[in-house]
């Protein structure tokens, strides 16, 4: 009886493992393309001078060794009205900086690049941004009336169009949350914009508690900006800019020399107003 037992658990096993089969997984091969990380945000009361554009190029999926940053390449800045050039400097690392930036608001700039022989361009307008009015915390707004909140007050101004974008992390998170909202319901009138964490031990995000530290931008974006970050946010389910998202999302950076090889990104430029708030 033993004997045929240990047949019969012995013939189990090479069935079992002969019906293994290594599937190999054949992806598309696409040419990489140029990715443009130009956020020009414009800190409130201060000068604004120093900004920072980033440029790398995409990746296959899975690889996560290739050093994909972009160094040779011509960068620009210029005011629409008065044909201001600022030039970004490269610093041999995928950032090209300058330090003689001359924001003003509602002007409109291009941005100008020039790589492999193609060029690139986009142009956008520097958006204000109100005053925060108060930070408050609660517990009553959310989806769970027993999670503590941070809610971020302001006015919203009478003229109709004002789009804006919230940017949120706690103090030694990795990935940070962030949300736009539109005047479509709230024009004119004061208005607050709530945010929570809900428990999640999958993931590993911990509710809010006495004591925690969280950090808020508040941005002033354009209606183009709105609806690119709106995509990206529900494709990446809200958090991080830079994640892998389902499909290529498509931005304002076009190339002028070949209109197949337009870039990844998006030219922005926003005022923004940096707050933190520790909860009580």
């Amino acid at each position: 009886m033993n004997t045929y037992i240990k047949t019969i658990l012995l013939f189990t096993f090479l069935v079992l493992t002969s019906c293994e089969d290594v599937i190999e997984i054949e992806l598309q091969s696409v040419p990489p393309k140029l990715v443009i990380e130009a956020s020009l945000d414009w800190e409130k009361n201060t000068l604004g001078n120093e900004q920072m554009i980033r440029l790398s190029t995409s990746t296959p999926y899975f690889d996560t060794a290739t050093n994909t940053f972009v160094t040779g390449a011509s960068v620009k800045v210029i005011n629409n009205s008065n044909n201001t050039e600022f030039i970004f400097e490269d610093q041999n690392n995928g950032d090209y900086l300058t330090s003689d930036f001359v924001p003003i608001i509602n002007q409109s700039y291009t941005l100008e690049i020039i790589y492999n022989g193609e060029y690139y361009s986009a142009t956008e307008t520097l958006i204000p941004v109100v005053d925060i009015s108060g930070i408050t915390q609660s517990r009553n707004r959310g989806f769970d009336e027993e999670v503590l909140e941070v809610n971020v007050n302001f006015n919203d101004p009478v003229e109709k169009g004002n789009y804006y974008l919230f940017r949120y992390w706690e103090d030694g998170d990795l990935l940070v949350r962030l949300d736009g909202l539109k005047d479509e319901f709230t024009n004119g009138n004061p208005f607050s914009w709530y945010f929570e964490k809900i428990e999640d031990e999958d993931n590993g995000v911990e509710e809010f508690v006495s004591g925690d530290l969280v950090f808020i931008d508040f941005f002033g974006i354009s209606k183009g900006y709105y609806n690119y970050i709106n995509v990206l946010t529900q494709q990446t389910g809200g958090v991080s800019l830079f994640g892998t998202i389902p499909v290529p999302l498509k931005g304002n950076c076009i190339n002028l020399d070949n209109p197949d090889n337009d870039a990844y990104g998006y030219f922005r430029l926003t005022q923004v107003i940096r707050s933190a708030y520790t909860f009580q």
